[in-house]
């Protein structure tokens, strides 16, 4: 009976041992290239791949996050999807209640905006990858946060 269990233990730590030894398929994760097209933002690239404004100007050693030119090839860092098509504008598509966005503006301040939106600067700043507060142009769309509800 001993001998019937001692093989059992030994063919199951086998089992184990054989099967952790291989290794698991990796992601197909790797960087993505995109070529700045006119309209194009920093916080538009990034909000359409899905990542950070401040992870794409990391992976481009950009030292300032709000110039970048057409023509100009990005590195998109840690991509795992296939590579979409071209973006369509500054911000891609339209969002799914106009409650949830607010457009830019003349003379509009960021400010202005989260104050008549009740929310905070730095975080309306945040949702939409500002860097810089005084840096925003009429007719931007910004991203209101929090917004997962009708006003």
């Amino acid at each position: 009976m001993r001998k019937l269990l001692l093989v059992v233990i030994a063919l199951v730590l086998s089992v184990v041992l054989l099967t952790a030894a291989q290794p698991a398929p990796a992601a197909a994760m790797g960087p993505a290239y995109h070529i700045v097209r006119p309209g194009d933002t920093l916080s538009s690239i990034a909000w359409h791949y899905g990542l950070s404004t401040w992870a794409i100007a990391n992976a481009n050693h950009l030292w300032n996050p709000n110039y970048i030119y057409v023509g100009q090839v990005l590195v998109i860092p840690y991509y795992p999807r296939p590579i979409p098509g071209p973006i369509p504008g500054p911000i891609p598509g339209p969002y799914p209640h106009p409650a949830c966005s607010v457009r830019v503006n003349y003379g509009d301040t960021l400010s202005a905006i989260a104050w008549r939106l009740r929310v905070d600067v730095w975080t309306l700043a945040r949702v939409n990858g500002i860097y810089n507060l005084n840096w925003i142009y009429a007719g931007q769309w910004l991203r209101v946060p929090n917004c997962g509800y009708v006003y």
